[in-house]
């Protein structure tokens, strides 16, 4: 995996104060390349949650799916919540 640092292809400026002072060594970069670095970590991330699914699905047991609950007239149905005083 990237670290947030290796999405950012762009230049990055230190911000700094009208004397030209450093101000707390934030880095600072344009919103473009924001933006850009932003949809390149997105579209890790859903690549990484496919591999990661795909992993858990060949590893996981075969368990057999319980049966369907089947609803018919006589079913009773009860509210889930009570009802406000």
């Amino acid at each position: 995996m990237k670290s947030p640092a290796e999405y950012l292809t762009g230049p990055v400026f230190q911000l700094t104060y009208p004397t030209g002072e450093v101000a707390e060594s934030v880095p600072v970069v344009t919103y473009d390349d924001a933006l850009l670095a932003l949809e390149e970590a997105l579209a890790d991330a859903e690549e990484y949650k496919y591999l990661l699914l795909r992993a858990i699905r060949r590893n996981a047991p075969e368990t057999v799916a319980p049966e369907a609950t089947t609803i018919t007239a006589e079913t009773a149905v009860v509210p889930m919540y009570a009802e406000a005083a």
